[in-house]
């Protein structure tokens, strides 16, 4: 079984998602953050989640607050700040931490699957990870790369 497939996290509404659920689908892995410079990016990703949840895409938003100090609310802040501000419905989860000792196991495996620049370390809010259907790893993506600039790569895997 790949190794994606063997993890579970809480959503933001606190149940426990099994990533076996996941089988078949192309998954974009995000850390997010509502006060960053970059959580305009909220918008890019719902639109991802709109054009191609039907042909089996789905993203995954974690929020942290490792950077900046840029995530400060709880879970009911989060989702309602998504929600209000960038309609945000694709799959939101629990506040991780994604560098340290304390990083989400999830996290360690992203980083060590596809290092970055800086290597197994994640550099900033919005760091981008894309997987295929069969959940294998394909490609990171800077923090600065914006969803649409994505959509030829989620295309393929789709295809």
């Amino acid at each position: 079984m790949t190794q994606l497939y063997q993890f579970d996290a809480h959503t933001l509404q606190g149940n426990t998602f099994n990533f076996k659920e996941l089988t078949g689908k192309v998954v974009l892995i995000v850390n997010t953050a509502s006060e960053c410079g970059l959580t305009p990016q909220y918008e890019g990703l719902q639109k991802l989640h709109q054009q191609y949840a039907d042909q089996g895409l789905v993203i995954m938003g974690f929020p942290c607050n490792q950077f900046g100090k840029q995530e400060p609310g709880d879970a009911k802040q989060i989702q309602t700040g998504c929600l209000i501000n960038y309609g945000v419905d694709f799959q939101m989860m629990e506040k991780i931490e994604v560098n340290g000792e304390n990083a989400h196991p999830l996290y360690q495996y992203l980083k060590s699957a596809l290092p970055g620049l800086f290597g197994n370390k994640i550099k900033w809010n919005f760091t981008k990870f894309l997987f295929d259907r069969q959940g294998n790893p394909v490609k990171r993506y800077a923090p600065i790369t914006k969803p649409e600039q994505i959509s030829k790569d989620i295309e393929k895997l789709l295809s």
